[in-house]
């Protein structure tokens, strides 16, 4: 099929790249100059793994291209995706600007009928906006004889591994009633349900409210279990044990039970204010995403509170080092990263920051700039030079095996504290560190700090 998708951002960039590699005819749609001559050499804008591999491929075998002419993108696609951004507004609301904005200039250039598909992550009610404005702009254009369906087709795709999640998708949500549209959507997403038909139909309303939904069941999850771990804290007990062991019940399962330093992204922060401002509107307000959204707030500041309070006499003229940037592993992304959280407020105390990550070194400077209390490492290890203490962010591989004897060399006060449960506490102790995890009980060490 030819299909073209505005934006080439995180959603159009992986749907674009996965579409081409099985074979549709896909040409993308940006305002960025730069981002398109960029793409058109196969480097994308973000971090992901496999992504610019794909771009390559599909470039070279001629089923992916990339303009900055919005009129070639209405002439060449029959499946018109909508994949622009849509920030929050200032009350928590989104700004659909963007998504009319496009929605406008495709009815400008409409010649024949088309089927636009919106990827964008949006409030229930937009795909009605979006058939309302098309409809407006075309009988203002006097091209009211042409046919416009709107398809809600959220994205379900999760950062670090986002093209493995749209090749081989769990479920592709389809909200439309039009028979042809589905049809239509069907054809497109064949090549992905060849194991079994992972297309869910619904109409838009439910659509656009499953996304929102998706994402607000899961972060309730990782809020639950890092109040749970907090708990735990209190009464001497093991998270990890207690995880292993609600993990085994097959209604819970493993997934989003992790506790650790909060949640960040691009997309769970956004859509629980987005969901919350909905809900405000309507008269139905969610108390309890209201308090998940005020846990993850709270505990995204946890381990400079651990700080706080293992260096009572405060944390000027401290040097920390922080391994992790990102808000997780895979990917470059920091917005609402707990690290920002923890380095703006050692900050305002006064202290400064040896930072090191595998892939957001450059998202780190682009943020902050240059300035005397943040020192971006080249290695891991390199952090640790005239550090007082440690503390981890990012649960990156990298980190993972650790020589325990070189920290306890290093580190000057001997401290560790783990956003996200990496390591052994019992390892640490016996090392001469201390350690301070998440929800784990404490384990004194054998060699006190020095």
């Amino acid at each position: 099929m030819d299909v073209s998708v505005f934006g080439t951002g995180y959603v159009g960039l992986v749907q674009a790249a996965a579409l081409a590699d099985v074979g549709h005819r896909v040409l993308c749609v940006d305002i960025d100059e730069l981002k398109i001559q960029q793409l058109q050499r196969a480097v994308p804008p973000i971090q992901e793994p496999g992504l610019s591999a794909m771009i390559d491929d599909n470039l070279r075998e001629g089923r992916l291209s990339f303009s900055t002419q919005a009129s070639d993108a209405v002439i060449h696609g029959q499946l018109i995706f909508i994949a622009v951004g849509t920030p929050p507004d200032e009350d928590g609301s989104a700004d659909l600007r963007h998504v009319l904005g496009v929605t406008r200039e495709i009815a400008s250039h409409m010649q024949a009928d088309r089927t636009l598909v919106i990827k964008s992550t949006v409030p229930v009610g937009t795909a009605s906006q979006v058939e309302a404005v098309a409809r407006d702009e075309l009988d203002r254009l006097g091209k009211g004889q042409l046919a416009v369906r709107v398809v809600s087709n959220p994205e379900f795709l999760k950062e670090g591994s986002a093209v493995n999640d749209c090749i081989r998708p769990d479920r592709i949500i389809v909200g439309s009633d039009d028979e042809q549209t589905r049809a239509q959507l069907a054809e497109l997403y064949a090549p992905f349900c060849r194991s079994r038909d992972k297309l869910i139909f619904m109409d838009n309303r439910s659509a656009e409210l499953t996304k929102y939904a998706a994402n607000a069941m899961l972060a309730t999850r990782i809020s639950l279990m890092n109040e749970l771990a907090n708990l735990a804290e209190q009464l001497g007990a093991d998270i990890e044990a207690v995880r292993r062991g609600i993990g085994s019940d097959p209604r819970i399962g493993y997934h989003f039970i992790y506790p650790g330093c909060g949640f960040g992204g691009s997309c769970f922060p956004k859509d629980l204010r987005a969901l919350l401002h909905t809900a405000r509107a309507s008269g139905q307000p969610l108390r309890l995403l209201q308090s998940v959204q005020e846990v993850n707030e709270t505990q995204r500041l946890v381990p400079f509170q651990k700080l706080q309070k293992l260096y009572p006499e405060g944390l000027a003229g401290k040097s920390i080092a922080l391994w992790g940037l990102a808000f997780k592993p895979n990917t470059d992304d920091m917005r609402e990263a707990p690290s920002r959280c923890l380095m703006e407020a050692l900050w305002r105390e006064g202290a400064t920051v040896r930072a090191f990550d595998p892939e957001a070194m450059s998202e780190c400077r682009r943020l902050y700039g240059y300035r005397d209390d943040l020192v971006l490492c080249a290695t891991r290890d390199d952090t640790l030079q005239d550090a007082d203490a440690l503390v981890i962010c990012t649960e990156w591989k990298a980190f993972r095996v650790v020589d325990f004897a070189l920290l306890a060399h290093k580190l000057r006060d001997r401290l560790v504290i783990d956003g996200r449960n990496l390591y052994n506490p019992q390892q640490l102790a016996a090392a001469g560190l201390r350690y301070l995890g998440i929800g784990l009980p404490q384990v004194a060490p054998q060699a006190g700090p020095q």
